[in-house]
């Protein structure tokens, strides 16, 4: 599959990609959702908000997805509106009980304190996935943050 930078994505344009589940991976998937967020009109704090909760979403399918057999992280962002979409998915165990601590673990939860909106999900044909949604505050006609003029 060819990969094309975030900054060479036309308008409308969304963010797909995939990577093997191993660390190295997760500074890559961080690095091509922040160029997409910053392209379609992320403000530094929110970029800063968006590269910890893809970081978390990412570490989670490395360790816990695959139990460690080889398997994929699934990403896509897009723009909906004033809102940018990001989901992380995986094929792998799916959602299971943690017996050696409590809850959803410190990156679930920092996720959910940095995204404006977050789910967790069994996926239909197997796995998690990871909802998060940014509100960008952009005015859709012009793209620009809302109650900032071009002049």
């Amino acid at each position: 599959m060819e990969h094309r930078l975030s900054a060479d994505l036309a308008p409308g344009e969304y963010l797909s990609r995939s990577y093997p589940a191993v660390a190295d991976s997760v500074p890559r998937a961080r690095e091509e959702v922040n160029e997409y967020a910053e392209s379609v009109g992320a403000t530094a704090e929110q970029l800063d908000a968006i590269r910890l909760a893809v970081s978390e979403a990412t570490t989670n399918v490395v360790v816990h997805a695959y139990g460690g057999s080889p398997g994929e992280i699934r990403l896509c962002a897009s723009l909906d509106d004033n809102d940018l979409l990001i989901e992380v998915a995986d094929e792998g165990l799916g959602l299971r009980p943690r017996i050696d601590g409590p809850g959803l673990g410190v990156g679930l939860a920092l996720i959910s304190q940095v995204a404006d909106a977050f789910r967790i999900a069994s996926r239909d044909s197997g796995g998690t996935k990871v909802q998060m949604r940014f509100d960008l505050g952009l005015d859709d006609a012009l793209g620009e943050p809302a109650g900032h003029s071009l002049a």
